[in-house]
């Protein structure tokens, strides 16, 4: 049961910040979901070890929601507390012998800005990707042929003991958009990439670049998830529910994008429910015409009671 008065009290000792009733229409990329009980904002890795203490030891449910960028919420909301990552842990990067390391709460916006200005090239993939590094790391995000697990060195995590330990990446079990820290409770405070020195502007002008394919293909314009669906073995999301006639299905305000059919969109007020409306309904289409099943790339903050 979450104790609302005693929680907020803990934080405020420990340095950490606290909202509650906080709508999550305001806190993902999609514009969707309930209220947030609990939002805590934690600055630091030792502040993080002290709340998730007393969260675990409260039987207080929570997860790390990073900034929402691929994230659904029911329209109930969440019971419990959502953690993201600030102060140092969201604004430290730190460069040495082409070597990145950063906060996980960093955007990977600004990690690929620093690597512009260090000369580094490897993560040109992942500019123009939303979202944070923490998050990038536990579902190993890619695009373009890129992906996290061929630059990513080690990260420090708080373990489920509580304990923080660095892990290199090959004990990450990192593949197509899966990571250890899917079956692990452990959560990312910092990661270190390794990248090699190149030409600035030839850098800059590929990430550009590819930016400009992401605007050109991409419903960027309507609040989304990102890609909705994983791709299946052999084939792409996007081509089987073309190849259904999908394009432009619409439930309420969620609809299947008509610009790019591996979106599911909010084309304003869709609620949770819209949105796995239209979800299943291509899900079980695809799977009756083609036999192909596909799985949600968007995690799932599940109500808790």
């Amino acid at each position: 049961m979450l104790n609302i008065d005693a929680l907020t009290a803990f934080c405020q000792a420990a340095g950490a910040g606290i909202e509650t009733d906080v709508p999550f229409s305001g806190l993902t990329t999609f514009k969707i979901g309930g209220p947030c009980a609990a939002l805590i904002t934690v600055p630091d890795a030792e502040t993080c070890q002290k709340v998730f203490g007393y969260l675990r030891e409260n039987q207080i449910p929570h997860d790390v929601i990073g900034r929402g960028s691929n994230l659904l919420v029911p329209d109930s909301g969440y019971a419990g507390a959502a953690i993201r990552l600030g102060g140092k842990l969201a604004e430290e990067i730190r460069e040495a012998e082409g070597i990145i390391t950063c906060g996980a709460g960093v955007s990977l916006k600004n990690l690929c800005l620093f690597a512009i200005d260090h000369c580094l090239t490897g993560l040109e993939f992942a500019y123009g990707i939303p979202g944070s590094v923490g998050g990038a790391v536990y579902m190993n995000a890619g695009a373009y042929d890129g992906e996290i697990s061929q630059v990513l060195l080690s990260v420090n995590v708080l373990d489920e003991d509580g304990a923080i330990r660095m892990i290199q990446a090959e004990e990450l079990d990192l593949r197509y958009r899966h990571s250890i820290f899917m079956e692990r409770k452990w959560i990312v405070l910092t990661a270190s990439f390794c990248l090699e020195f190149g030409n600035q502007d030839e850098i800059r002008a590929k990430m550009q670049d590819l930016l400009g394919r992401r605007k050109a293909k991409q419903p960027l314009e309507f609040p989304s998830a990102g890609s909705t669906f994983k791709r299946p073995a052999g084939n792409y999301a996007s081509k089987l529910i073309d190849e259904c006639g999908l394009r432009g299905y619409t439930v309420g305000g969620a609809q299947v994008s008509e610009k790019h059919a591996g979106f599911v969109i909010n084309r304003g007020g869709a609620t949770f429910a819209d949105v796995m409306a239209v979800c299943d309904h291509v899900r079980e289409t695809v799977r009756v015409q083609t036999g192909y099943v596909l799985e949600l790339e968007p995690e799932i903050l599940r109500a808790e009671e």
